[in-house]
């Protein structure tokens, strides 16, 4: 029996009824005298004496003399008949049958393209059909707007379920009340038309997930947008999954390389992390996201099994679909799009699609975790989606609370945000980080949705708009900016290098207010303002060019050890490209020495020192030369 047929578990007997030898059972109460209303649909109309005898079989089965049945003629049923009683509907039409053979057809997976052997299973599977009653529940349309329809007859619906209409759009059942039930249609909801029929499906919101997404776009429903073929080998994942429980999760202890220097050294970002992205429009966030996947490509391509790579899960709510295009293809410039997924639900997109779409990406994202492998999703940007569903909760004429968000909103992104997790060793040892984006107004970090969001995750990045206008770029606020896993979630190197930064970069911002207000410093001031002020021209970088490992720590190591003290700020940029140049034609030892990531041992600190010093000594009679 297909899995979409749902009925009502207290109905305790079979109906059956019997016409031209099919034999249809169905649960149904047989409580005496019951008031049935049944409304038969042929092709042709019925004889006086067929109706009789239909009527009186079927008050014999439902054992009951309350029983009114209504005729009606169907031209569109092919042949057969279909009975609905109540809002119970059994189908015996021909179209019925059409539609069984199709779907069986769907089931038959195939990859010959023989057309000899495909017509052989054609006809295997026309001489093995045996057509039965389709068992449903059919609802009607009470009305449709804002893509809310209001459904009523559907008595066996759960909240969450999958609904099917007439024309095909589909939708979710949210509010479910005592007489009706309003379904959030997902797509198409001009098709819906008031007295439509809806039909209940049994099934959850489920998508395909896989490793034949890796490099595609795709909606929250799992369909293909980059029209290249279509999906093949997925499984199916429930897009509202439960969280892991506390006894199957492992402590946050290994590192998400982002290729930043200002996040790797001051807020790491470890696996089954959850850090988020916080600022104003317009000051870098999917820029930070977007470096952060091109710096996987180097780790990826030096993996030699599935469970050492670093997938990527990038879904994009609200957005322009011209902003997506251009993310898309500035992945795909840079060779990330491999080993990425981009699930899209942009402005055009309905509202319920873009509430679909962070659950649907995380779902993807679990795949790889349940399976022992790594992935980062990122939330491109949850402030969009609270605005989503607040416009839902309002249409279903849900209680508004602050700021016209309704009440479960703090559930919403928790449910979402608590599923990310770094797996134990006995279930696999995958894991899952999620990088939410929240987008402020003029910098409100008070704000409702900032403010849940900021007490789900493990720590923020908060991008201030001043520092991005000044020219630091990424913007990174030292002293809001937070990682509540800390050094834990880093390498011993960048940890030994990195120990003192976070404390003289802030330092550097709490004085350099005053020092605005003053001419007469002294000595020390003085020498924490210059420090700063390099050690702030370091953490610059260009975007979409994130470093490895050995070139983070080689340019914090020059900041912090001194060796900038006394080349011009100016001069800064120059040096570091050239030192890191450099690097990579005759530092080859050093470099791959950092990129273990270890400890730095005194003789591996003495020939980074020469490598360092020499260069400098190169640097300043190339100087005096020009």
């Amino acid at each position: 029996m297909p899995n979409w047929f749902c009925w009502k578990n207290d109905w305790k007997n079979d109906l059956k009824v019997s016409w031209s030898g099919v034999m249809v059972q169905s649960k149904i109460d047989k409580k005496q005298n019951k008031r049935y209303t049944i409304v038969v649909e042929t092709v042709y109309a019925l004889d006086e004496m067929q109706q009789n005898k239909l009527h009186e079989k079927l008050k014999e089965v439902l054992e009951s003399e309350r029983v009114t049945v209504k005729f009606s003629i169907n031209p569109k049923l092919l042949g057969g008949m279909t009975l609905q009683i109540n809002s119970r509907l059994v189908d015996l039409s021909v179209v019925g049958q059409l539609k069984q053979f199709q779907t069986e057809l769907k089931e038959e997976k195939t990859n010959t393209l023989n057309l000899d052997k495909i017509k052989k299973l054609f006809l295997q599977r026309v001489s093995s059909f045996e057509g039965k009653p389709i068992l449903s529940e059919v609802g009607k349309v009470l009305s449709v707007s804002d893509g809310i329809a209001r459904v009523s007859g559907l008595d066996t619906l759960i909240a969450g379920e999958r609904v099917e209409f007439e024309s095909g759009a589909e939708g979710i059942a949210f509010n479910l009340n005592a007489q009706s039930t309003d379904v959030v249609v997902l797509e198409n909801a001009d098709t819906i038309r008031e007295g439509d029929e809806a039909y209940c499906t049994g099934k959850a919101n489920m998508i395909p997930v896989g490793m034949s997404l890796l490099g595609r776009v795709v909606s929250p429903l799992g369909r293909a947008l980059d029209n290249k073929e279509k999906l093949k080998n997925t499984e199916q994942y429930p897009v509202f999954a439960p969280a892991p429980g506390i006894i199957v999760r492992d402590k946050v202890k290994t590192p998400i390389q982002t290729g930043i220097k200002a996040i790797d050294a001051l807020v790491p970002i470890g696996r089954g992390q959850r850090e988020l992205i916080i600022g104003d429009r317009q000051t870098g966030k999917t820029t930070l996201i977007l470096d952060t996947i091109i710096n996987q490509k180097n780790l990826n391509e030096k993996a030699t099994t599935f469970q050492d790579k670093v997938f990527c899960i990038y879904v994009a709510i609200g957005q322009k679909q011209s902003t997506v295009r251009d993310v898309v293809q500035t992945l795909q410039k840079y060779g990330a799009m491999d080993y990425t997924v981009v699930v899209s639900a942009t402005a055009s997109d309905s509202a319920a699609m873009q509430y679909l779409a962070p659950y649907a990406g995380c779902a993807i994202g679990e795949y790889f975790r349940n399976n022992g492998m790594h992935a980062v999703v990122f939330y491109d940007d949850l402030s969009k989606h609270a605005v989503a569903y607040r416009e839902m909760s309002l249409l279903l004429k849900r209680p508004a609370g602050r700021e016209a968000y309704p009440g479960d909103v703090f559930y919403l992104h928790s449910r979402l945000l608590e599923r990310s997790a770094q797996l134990n060793l006995q279930n696999g040892g995958g894991s899952l980080t999620a990088i939410p984006v929240i987008e402020t107004q003029e910098g409100d970090v008070s704000a409702y949705i900032p403010t849940n969001v900021i007490s789900i995750t493990d720590g923020q990045i908060f991008l201030e708009s001043s520092l991005f206008h000044q020219g630091v770029r990424p913007a990174v606020n030292v002293g809001l900016s937070v990682s509540r896993v800390g050094s834990a979630a880093q390498s011993p190197l960048m940890k030994q290098v990195s120990s003192s930064l976070k404390l003289e970069l802030s330092q550097y911002r709490e004085v350099l207010g005053f020092a605005q207000l003053s001419s007469d410093l002294d000595a020390t001031t003085q020498a924490l303002l210059n420090r700063g002020s390099r050690l702030t021209e370091i953490m610059k970088q260009t975007p979409y060019h994130p470093l490895n490992l050995s070139q983070e720590v080689l340019s914090l190591y020059v900041g912090v050890k001194g060796y900038l003290d006394d080349i011009p700020v100016q001069r800064i940029p120059d040096f570091l490209s050239g030192l890191l140049a450099q690097l990579k034609i005759q530092g080859a030892g050093v470099s791959a020495e950092l990129e273990k990531g270890g400890v730095l041992s005194p003789e591996i600190k003495c020939e980074l020192d020469a490598f360092i010093q020499k260069y400098i000594s190169h640097f300043f009679e190339a100087k005096q030369v020009l």
